[in-house]
């Protein structure tokens, strides 16, 4: 065989090869054969940087992906690359770019012209269609720009579907809703974006993502990621921007809005400096959340916040360990009043028998009265017909419930809502709470103020909220009062002999020394003051 001949066959042979190893590895095909256009050095290879290496993984292990991003990361470059690998490598690959207008979905499209046409030619596709908007191979696969409408993908057959900045696409959530069905059979889904504030579909899908809800895979990329800045370079940005507009571009942050009841800036230490996994996640829904399981020798409360459990509302608990301060557990979930309750005494009996706070609303008394019925024997009371200083002596004198007419629960009234709210945003804003979950401080970053009431931006949920403000706002006053008074009992019999101690049963002294005489031949047993 000629010398011409066997370098035909070993070229062939390497091309065989190379086009296999491009086809087998997106990130291998883009970073020896695609090149990009960089913004000061011009037509360069694409080598990849770590997060967009990560990302590609992503994108093959979910179907559902949203990435929440600064600007100027090459992310758009990176979907673009992808896309061009899909077509090249698969069959009739239908790829659909979604944004806010035209011009901004052919931006991608023309990233992946730009990518197709500087390939070898033995890479490139056998183009049938390729026009500003869309561009199309023989082998079935194409993509296509459109601006965004109701109808925008409804009735596509989908491989992958698009929304580029999808923050801004004022009915993003229609489009996802038409495009559901044709993404059923196995099509992918990227929503990439920059945030644009609280309360938009892009954020709600975020938010859901983070939590495990809607089936996407959260992809996180702020200006850290990117190994050419520092914090020098963020600082600049700041400069130029401003510090609520550096954050939204480059900080990925959607809450510096300015009317979030607790700073923004308080809500992003939390979520990077407490928020965790939990250690195990319980119950027959799995909303049952536990950082810590219970320590004998502590003691807890259990807040509650009660919701119908077929609304869109939710029943919540959270368990705070009542000396530190830190969230140990939590319940948000859908539940039946009456099995709500049970579940309210199981938690609560589970943590050393916790102060179990529910809220008394309309609704939430058909969960009290379960509660009661099952005799669990530290529940809250209080009056509404007290100031509310007042109505802390029932932790320190238990006789006062019957007698001062106190109910069952906390009741959130235009009196003691606010004190709640406040005191809330007090132990926040001194970080003497730590609160471990991502769905309390998601709750936190849309409670906002609006036409001067703290409540939660409309479509969304603040029953986390609520019960962490009842929770501590009852830590911090009735059981402030409690503990005084077990100090002041405890001075009170350290004062006495045993047997000086005017303690009787009957006509006879008793044996037990914590057995007091109320009056009217009745005793009353105080160790639960002891603790």
């Amino acid at each position: 065989m000629a010398t011409k001949e066997k370098e035909d066959i070993n070229l062939k042979q390497l091309v065989v090869q190379e086009y296999k190893k491009c086809a087998l590895s997106c990130e291998y095909f883009l970073r020896k054969y695609c090149y990009v256009q960089h913004p000061t050095r011009g037509k360069i290879l694409f080598d990849l940087y770590g997060y967009q290496k990560q990302a590609l993984n992503e994108f093959e292990e979910h179907d559902y992906n949203i990435v929440l991003k600064g600007r100027q990361l090459g992310f758009s470059t990176l979907i673009a690359g992808y896309s061009l690998w899909m077509m090249l490598f698969g069959n009739d690959k239908n790829i659909l770019v979604i944004a806010t207008k035209q011009e901004v979905a052919k931006n991608l499209v023309t990233k992946v012209k730009y990518m197709h046409n500087a390939l070898p030619v033995w890479l490139r596709g056998n183009l049938i269609e390729d026009n500003k908007l869309a561009l199309r191979f023989a082998n079935g696969s194409q993509i296509k720009a459109v601006a965004s409408s109701k109808d925008a993908g409804r009735s596509e057959a989908l491989s992958l579907l698009i929304l580029d900045e999808a923050a801004f696409i004022e009915n993003a959530e229609e489009i996802w809703t038409a495009a559901q069905a044709t993404l059923s059979t196995g099509g992918r889904a990227i929503l990439n974006s920059t945030p644009n504030g609280v309360g938009n579909f892009f954020h709600k899908m975020w938010i859901g993502a983070e939590e495990g809800a809607n089936g996407f895979n959260p992809i996180l990329l702020d200006w850290r990621v990117h190994p050419d800045r520092d914090q020098e370079w963020r600082d600049r940005q700041t400069e130029v921007l401003g510090e609520m507009q550096s954050a939204q571009e480059h900080d990925a942050s959607f809450i510096f809005s300015g009317n979030t009841v607790v700073n923004p800036e308080i809500i992003e230490f939390y979520k990077k400096t407490y928020v965790q996994e939990p250690i195990a996640k319980q119950g027959f829904d799995q909303n049952l959340w536990i950082w810590e399981y219970p320590n004998p020798g502590k003691s807890y409360i259990a807040a509650a916040d009660v919701s119908r459990g077929d609304g869109a509302d939710y029943s919540t608990i959270h368990i705070i360990d009542t000396e530190s301060s830190v969230q140990v557990a939590e319940y948000r979930g859908k539940l039946p009043t009456k099995e709500f309750g049970d579940l309210m005494v199981q938690v609560a009996t589970m943590y050393n028998d916790a102060l179990l706070i529910p809220d008394n609303s309309s609704i939430g008394w058909n969960s009290i009265q379960r509660v009661i019925d099952r005799g669990y024997r530290n529940l809250f009371y209080m009056s509404n017909d007290l100031h509310y200083v007042d109505v802390e002596s029932q932790i320190v004198d238990r006789r006062i419930i019957s007698e001062k007419n106190m109910k069952p629960g906390f009741t959130i009234s235009r009196r003691t809502r606010p004190l709640i709210i406040a005191r809330l945003e007090e132990y926040m804003r001194e970080q003497s709470i730590t609160i471990k979950s991502l769905r309390t401080v998601s709750e936190l970053e849309t409670f906002i103020w609006k036409n001067g009431r703290a409540e939660a931006l409309d479509g969304y949920n603040d029953d986390l909220v609520m019960a962490l403000g009842i929770g501590l706002w009852v830590r911090d006053t009735a059981l402030r009062l409690r503990q005084e008074g077990i100090e002041l009992t405890k001075r009170a019999l350290d004062g006495f002999q045993y047997n000086e101690m005017p303690f009787i049963m009957g006509n006879n002294q008793t044996k037990n020394p914590y057995e007091l005489d109320v009056g009217n031949n009745i005793t009353e047993d105080i160790r639960w003051l002891l603790g």
